[in-house]
């Protein structure tokens, strides 16, 4: 029988969400006056695309959120709309934040009923005992 490495940690969806937003931070405390995140966004829209489909509802969230107006779409509190923010930038780096925390916290969700199924019996009935 194979050991199984007890070490090993499945990449999860959740987990790649994780990472861009673990890049986003990094991102967000550039001193440059006007940042530009095309290399980011590319990256995140093709990891949104691949997980949800291109047609999907957090595909087209994601890119308001670059040009600063996901507000309605992905239903931002009040405070995170910064109402009174005239800088796009600053209103586009936070609204690519909050739409990306709320995928991460549907996707930890849909991993956590995952891993829930997955680990089940793993056994079978012998038959004619159903």
């Amino acid at each position: 029988m194979a050991e199984v490495n007890s070490m090993y940690h499945a990449q999860t969806r959740s987990d790649a969400i994780k990472s861009q937003i673990e890049k986003l931070e990094g991102l967000a405390h550039h001193t440059v006056v006007n940042p530009t995140f095309e290399q980011f966004d590319t990256e995140t829209e093709d990891l949104l695309s691949n997980t949800y489909g291109a047609d999907h509802r957090y595909v087209e969230a994601y890119k308001y959120a670059t040009v600063g107006e996901a507000e309605a779409l992905v239903n931002l509190p009040e405070s995170a709309q910064e109402p009174l923010t005239r800088d796009i930038p600053k209103k586009g780096l936070q609204q690519r934040r909050q739409a990306l925390r709320s995928i991460l916290t549907e996707l930890q969700e849909l991993d956590a009923q995952e891993a829930e199924v997955l680990t089940g019996e793993d056994r079978e009935d012998p038959p004619g005992f159903s």
